[in-house]
């Protein structure tokens, strides 16, 4: 079965009965394994339980067809159901559990975790296909799933934050899910328990090393013309672990925004008050940067630049595709 965007969440909290198998992909590492974990944990109280819980490698499958079966069928010594996790999944073992789904277990639940995996994969679509099997897609949080992601994880600290300060981390923070959480433990720790509201210049003093700035270096040195230093960032960005799908994503923002406003003046707006529409709000050192690229930029160049990096994030997510440099051509060819 395939999962729709709002299916998703209610899927993980209670998986559907008929899935005895399920696939979680995308580009988001972090999500990824937070999902196969919360998932895991409705089938298992303790997901390092060795006798409830048995761990794959895709590989272990191809050298042993026979394993998963062997494991999937097996009665748990303790009683109730058990977990069977397979990890670094790929087409090379559709195969193996396109058979495993012909008679599957009534119980024992099967969960695999894999990387971005385009449409034409033979996985994907033996599990999207399946009544047997669900697919659940991971891809990068975008800046109002950050946002909800953020106010939660501090929620559940006992935390509130400020809306400028919300802002920043929505538009700057970088990385996958795990990379997040990494940073809002950072957070939580640097706040301790003193003051339970956090502010601009909290988050800026203990997040501000998590890439934000690099982000903020990148757009506006594209903006700005500066192809080395733009071409520096972005390696930079890759050195740190950000998925170059974040990366594209941040690009595609920017320019939207740029897009936004100028449209905006084009209705009669002044600079400043057509930057003023913008939701989150640019951050304030962040503004005469941006209302440069306003004068530079013409809104039909634009566009075209957004179908651009639109088309990108398309070819990235082909299998085989070289990413990371076709990721650098786009900085070069727009810092151009």
């Amino acid at each position: 079965m395939k999962l729709s965007y709002k299916d998703i969440e209610p899927f993980i909290k209670k998986p559907d009965g008929r899935a005895r198998a399920i696939l979680i992909y995308g580009p988001d590492n972090g999500l990824v394994r937070e999902r196969a974990d919360l998932i895991g944990k409705t089938i298992v109280a303790d997901l390092n339980d060795p006798f409830n819980v048995t761990v794959f490698k895709s590989d272990d499958l191809i050298d042993d067809t026979a394993r998963l079966k062997d494991e999937a069928m097996a009665l748990s010594m303790m009683g109730g159901a058990r977990l069977i996790r397979i990890e670094g999944a790929s087409d090379k073992i559709t195969t193996v559990l396109k058979d495993y789904l012909l008679a599957p277990s009534a119980e024992n639940l099967v969960v695999l975790e894999a990387g971005e995996l385009g449409p034409r994969s033979s996985l994907r679509m033996l599990f999207e296909k399946s009544e047997q099997a669900a697919a659940l897609p991971c891809y990068v949080d975008d800046e109002r799933a950050i946002t909800q992601l953020v106010r939660s994880i501090l929620s559940e600290q006992g935390y509130t934050i400020q809306s400028d300060a919300l802002s920043w981390l929505s538009m700057n923070i970088a990385g996958d899910r795990m990379r997040i959480r990494s940073e809002m433990e950072k957070l939580t720790l640097y706040m301790g328990a003193e003051s339970k509201t956090v502010t601009l210049a909290d988050v800026m003093a203990s997040c501000g090393e998590g890439g934000a700035q690099s982000f903020d270096d990148l757009i506006y040195a594209i903006g700005g013309g500066k192809a080395e230093t733009a071409l520096f960032t972005y390696n930079k960005l890759l050195g740190e672990g950000t998925p170059v799908v974040q990366i594209m994503r941040i690009l595609q923002n920017h320019f939207r925004r740029l897009h936004f406003t100028k449209s905006m003046m084009s209705k009669g707006m002044g600079a400043d008050e057509a930057m003023g529409k913008l939701q989150p709000a640019i951050f304030f050192k962040n503004q005469p940067a941006f209302r440069a690229q306003l004068s530079k930029w013409p809104q039909d160049r634009l566009l075209s630049i957004l179908d651009r990096l639109s088309q990108v994030e398309a070819q990235m997510k082909k299998t085989g595709v070289p990413a990371e440099t076709l990721g650098s051509q786009v900085v070069l060819s727009l810092a151009a």
